[in-house]
């Protein structure tokens, strides 16, 4: 970040007043930024920045960078990386889920440009429900052993919160329906390279 190097977050207001300032990332899965995200969001998925580090890295040369995600923990994970690269970034407070609290408008791609897919928090919910629930109705129905299923979720999920991290969130990240499509990619990189 050139302008402020001192600030690694603002608020939705002091990001709206200054977005044509910035080069905004949106660090969440392709599903996700097409279901809405900040106007002018480039799409680079958290496991993605590092590989575009050098596109970042110029881009924050010439101006400032904001990255942002669902709530600010992806954001956050990412302008560590950054910040341990030397580049510089600011995160959105609150990200998408607080930019649209405020009122303000979400880009969506043409229906015809985007696949349906719900939110990474969305599916780890899901994916875990059901496997604690398939848990118990084999260890009810075929043998007890299968409760341990259900234990190895809830102690992976008790393991998430206390370390701010989901290993759930990034086995459902590698599917195919959450990985960019290499063009998708390819044109974020491009944007970056042109800032």
């Amino acid at each position: 970040m050139t302008a402020s190097p001192a600030i690694v977050a603002l608020t939705v207001e002091q990001a709206r007043a200054r977005l044509h300032e910035f080069t905004v990332i949106d660090v969440r899965t392709p599903g996700e930024h097409a279901a809405g995200h900040v106007p002018g969001a480039l799409n680079v998925p958290l496991d993605l920045v590092r590989r575009a580090l050098p596109e970042i890295r110029h881009a924050a040369a010439r101006g400032d960078v904001l990255l942002v995600c669902a709530s600010g923990a992806r954001a956050e994970k990412a302008r560590a990386l950054l910040a341990g690269e030397g580049v510089g970034a600011a995160t959105l407070t609150g990200g998408t889920a607080a930019w649209a609290a405020a009122g303000h408008d979400l880009d969506r791609p043409a229906a015809c440009d985007t696949r349906a897919v719900w939110s990474m928090e969305r599916q780890v919910r899901f994916t875990a429900g059901a496997s604690v629930l398939l848990g118990v109705v084999l260890g009810l129905a075929v043998h007890p052993a299968f409760l341990v299923l259900s234990a190895g979720v809830a102690g992976g999920l008790v393991f998430s919160a206390l370390t701010d991290t989901c290993g759930m969130a990034a086995l459902l990240g590698r599917l195919p329906h959450n990985r960019p499509r290499p063009a998708r990619l390819d044109a974020a990189l491009e944007a970056l390279r042109g800032r």
